[in-house]
């Protein structure tokens, strides 16, 4: 019996973790940690930005409003994930929607009181988050180009909280959020072609829905080239160490995206243009290191004495 509860137990936190999408919230925690070390504090040493009890409590709320976020968005979205992606809507719906809502309103509690240990800035900052958030999954991401400008500007949110945080507003990093920002709103029309069929049954006005799929892809395309701008200005004009490699690599994977986008006609052609994406970002992410290597290679910031 004792046996049976707690299998019971173990799948539902498992759901509740496919809910959460927890394979997402490591990793934006360590591209904030690595932001935070590589860009946004270079005049400390890294070990000193790693136990910043400040930042981290930052780090922490941001990984649960993100949580919470796709719960609320989960909820929202329960009728067309059916027809979208039904097997993982019904590992879902192991949870109850009653007991999302209370793990919603719980994770978001926890959030504005670990942003008031901060100052009460970081609590107004991430109760607005929370809002904007909600706002989105309940109505904004019904609209066409509103709803994806939205999510995106979501997406790079956590990392103006840290930016806040250090008062640091240089060009640079503006220049890696304009280009982080770019590859996030395309892999939102990207997701909008992917799950039309969703979107038409739950009468979400998407711009695939509204003008079609070639106006979409019109659309990616001129966003696509407008990567050229951030990246120039990474490249040429700031210095960012090795990472221009990674910028190089990025806009070849980019030209092969494109060319892949105007033969895409399916559902499975859409998920490897979403997955491709995904995947460019993440690798963004550990790229970062290669602004300054030495922090790694020869332990200069992190092992210098303590």
């Amino acid at each position: 019996m004792a046996s049976r509860k707690t299998k019971l137990v173990l799948v539902k936190i498992f759901s509740l973790f496919s809910v959460v999408r927890g394979y997402n919230i490591p990793v934006i925690a360590l591209a904030q940690y690595l932001s935070a070390i590589f860009i946004l504090d270079k005049e400390r040493r890294a070990l000193d930005v790693l136990l910043d009890g400040n930042l981290f409590l930052i780090v922490l709320a941001s990984s649960l409003t993100i949580a919470s976020g796709y719960i609320i968005n989960n909820f929202y979205d329960a009728q067309k994930d059916l027809i979208n992606r039904p097997k993982k809507s019904m590992l879902d719906r192991l949870v109850s929607q009653g007991t999302k809502l209370q793990v919603y309103f719980v994770l978001n509690f926890i959030v504005v009181l670990l942003a008031f240990l901060v100052s009460w800035r970081a609590a107004v900052f991430f109760s607005v988050y929370i809002f904007l958030i909600w706002f989105y999954s309940h109505k904004l991401k019904k609209y066409p180009l509103i709803g994806n400008l939205t999510a995106a500007l979501l997406a790079v949110l956590p990392f103006f909280g840290i930016l806040m945080y250090f008062k640091n507003f240089y060009e640079v990093i503006f220049a890696h959020a304009t280009f982080l920002y770019l590859l996030i709103l395309i892999r939102e029309l990207i997701k909008d072609l992917e799950n039309i069929q969703g979107d038409l049954v739950a009468n979400y006005r998407t711009i695939p829905v509204m003008f079609g799929e070639k106006v979409a892809k019109n659309i990616i395309m001129v966003l696509a080239f407008s990567t050229l701008i951030p990246v120039y200005l990474l490249v040429d004009v700031y210095e960012v160490g090795y990472m221009d490699i990674y910028f190089y690599t990025g806009m070849i994977i980019m030209i092969f995206f494109l060319f892949k986008l105007w033969k895409a006609v399916s559902r499975e052609d859409y998920q490897l243009l979403h997955n491709t994406l995904k995947a460019l970002i993440v690798a963004g992410v550990f790229c970062i290191v290669l602004i300054d290597p030495s922090v790694l290679v020869h332990g200069r910031q992190l092992l210098s004495a303590i």
